[in-house]
């Protein structure tokens, strides 16, 4: 039998448009593995809701390998021993992998390339991160001229068709099994409000489907929290079970407002190039003026903090979205800045401890998403929303018609009419189990401009 090789999934869990696969059928029989490493991302070691998510994803990515003939090896530890161990106990000569910017899988890439000849192919976007770049050559900092830029090398390549067969070794390394990995939460099961989703490859080209059917009016509803105007795609992405370029091209010619869509698809490269340029994006300031910020600690701000999490802010939209957060793993993009601006800014807490918590708490927690995000909100980003552009958490309840995405979330407020839904207190209408505002928006927003004030000096 020929020699061996080793197919090393990540965030790349498909079998179509998935080069390193086709590359390494090519290259002899192929032994597929995913290691789950803990340690090697240290404090963004994946989050509850994400391994959630990877269980359903790993077995489904299992079942379509066993369709093939294969089957997919797992294995825990950290990934470059992992590897190598099962290098040399399979006498496999080379590894293929998708390339990840992630700073801890470019550590991880370089060590398993020291032991293991190592071979990194590109599918995670639609052009590799560095190259895109300015006239000087240099890589973009700023959205807007990123996007334009990129533009001009759409659409991207057409997506490579899954292998018709995918050989087999001779013999099967030991596999670990995907239950004793206790992914799945049980005491208790917080996950029970996760049914609505369908991870795995089918699951993603299911609703990749379904949103072509509404692309076309997307810049009309995708700020509509009560409707279901987004596409709903992160997680497949985030977890690679679609590629960039099968979304571009099953989409694009929609029509209507497709292309502002196509935008935020090209916002998760711009995303992937500034941690490429940013490594630590998501645990420090881009701007180091924001190391200066007087964010509030202490027992108020816990206090705070926790009743954000919770969802019991005194701001129904705010309390909706986390509320949905909990429960989905999942919060609509337009909710999704209104309370990262509210923690920040209202509350006026590091923007950290939002990301780690969303980090947590998201399906989709992706670290170049969720970091540039929560740097965008807090205004510390290199490309980001001005601090002193204090979002009006009410104004935008009202102005984005969320009544019915409220009364969906707060349950507490349901009966109270569409006028009266966004700010109970306002209307004097707030029932005794809703909780008042933390904070009144006035107050927060001076209080909030003072502190920036103190890093300017």
């Amino acid at each position: 039998m020929p020699t061996p090789v080793l197919l090393w999934f990540r965030q790349d869990l498909r079998l179509a448009d998935q080069p390193a696969l086709v590359a390494a059928c090519h290259a002899g029989p192929v032994i597929p593995v995913y290691v789950l490493d803990d340690e090697t991302p240290g404090d963004h070691a994946m989050g509850g809701a994400s391994r959630w998510w990877l269980h359903h994803s790993l077995a489904a990515l299992d079942a379509r390998l066993r369709d093939k003939g294969s089957r997919l090896i797992l294995r825990r530890g950290r990934a470059d021993a992992v590897l190598a161990e099962l290098a040399e106990e399979t006498g496999a000569a080379c590894i293929h992998a998708i390339r990840h910017y992630e700073p801890w899988w470019l550590k991880a890439e370089e060590r398993v390339a020291k032991s293991v000849e190592l071979t990194l192919h590109d599918g995670n976007q639609l052009a590799p991160p560095g190259s895109i770049t300015t006239g000087a050559g240099k890589p973009f900092k700023i959205y807007t001229p990123f996007w334009r830029a990129l533009s001009h090398h759409m659409p991207p390549d057409a997506p490579l068709s899954r292998p018709r067969d995918i050989p087999a070794p001779s013999a099967w390394p030991k596999s670990e099994t995907l239950a004793s990995w206790d992914l799945l939460p049980t005491k208790p099961d917080w996950a029970k409000g996760f049914a609505d989703w369908t991870p795995g490859e089918d699951g993603a080209h299911a609703a990749l489907d379904a949103f072509r059917d509404h692309a076309a009016r997307y810049e009309q509803t995708r700020n509509l929290p009560s409707e279901e105007g987004t596409s709903r795609l992160s997680p497949h992405l985030h977890f690679g079970e679609l590629s960039p370029r099968q979304v571009w091209h099953r989409v694009a010619d929609a029509g209507g407002s497709v292309r502002t869509f196509l935008g935020e698809v090209a916002w998760r490269d711009y995303a992937q190039n500034i941690i490429a340029q940013y490594p630590q994006v998501g645990r420090e300031n881009t701007r180091e003026q924001f190391d200066d910020m007087p964010w509030r600690t202490g027992r108020a701000a816990k206090d705070d903090l926790r009743a954000w999490q919770q969802g019991r802010t005194g701001y129904p939209i705010v309390d909706a979205g986390m509320r949905q957060l909990w429960t989905t793993g999942w919060m609509h993009n337009r909710v999704r800045m209104i309370t990262a601006s509210f923690l920040i800014k209202h509350l006026l807490i590091d923007w950290r401890e939002g990301e780690r918590w969303f980090w947590d708490c998201l399906v989709d927690a992706d670290y170049g998403n969720n970091s540039v995000n929560w740097q965008w909100t807090a205004g510390s980003g290199v490309d980001s929303n001005m601090f002193s552009r204090i979002m009006a958490p009410l104004v935008q309840s009202e102005k984005f018609d969320a009544a019915a995405y409220i009364r969906e979330w707060v349950p507490e407020l349901a009966d109270l009419s569409d006028e009266a839904i966004h700010d109970p207190d306002e209307a004097g209408c707030r029932p005794e189990d809703y909780p008042e505002k933390r904070i009144g928006h006035r107050e927060a927003r001076e209080r909030a401009l003072a502190a920036y004030a103190q890093t300017k000096r």
